[in-house]
């Protein structure tokens, strides 16, 4: 069964709270952004996943997108959780996993989202997606460069126009 939004679908749009604020979707029309769904704080391989972004910023702060994380708990769990490890990724709250169930990023057996990375262009189209079947591996940021340098031209990845 494919997952929904697919690529070349509209990505639905959503408003969560989180450790930066309130995040809507549809307000970073004109970005590429990168949802990152994961299992849950302060779990180890998360917490692998974001530390290494964390490590990282500057790769990661050069791939020219809005990276935000997405989990199931609440924003205090969030704010714990990226004051633990200095985490430099906004995490949101999606409390009753409606997000990562709109998105097919939801594991019914775990009652909690898989890990999953979305890729959303500027109009709000899913350039790409990867669903980790097991979730015990995360996408790092040299995976994530090589992904959107598979959706737009290397020059365009940086943020900087061709």
């Amino acid at each position: 069964m494919a997952e929904r939004p697919a690529v070349g679908e509209q990505a639905p749009d959503f408003t969560l709270e989180g450790t930066d604020g309130s995040f809507t979707l549809s307000e970073h029309r004109g970005e590429r952004v990168v949802l990152l769904f994961y299992p849950g704080d302060e779990t180890p391989v998360c917490t692998k996943q974001f530390c290494s972004y964390r490590d990282n910023s500057e790769a990661f702060g050069a791939l020219g997108v809005t990276a935000i994380g997405i989990s199931g708990k609440d924003v205090e769990s969030k704010r714990a959780f990226a004051q633990n490890h200095e985490l430099n990724v906004p995490l949101l709250a999606d409390s009753d996993c409606a997000v990562a169930k709109s998105y097919d990023a939801y594991s019914k057996l775990r009652r909690a989202p898989k890990r999953a990375v979305i890729v959303i262009d500027e109009q709000g189209v899913v350039r790409h997606r990867h669903d980790h079947t097991l979730g015990l591996d995360f996408q790092t940021v040299a995976e994530i460069r090589q992904v959107l340098e598979s959706i737009w031209p290397p020059t365009q990845v940086s943020g900087q126009p061709a």
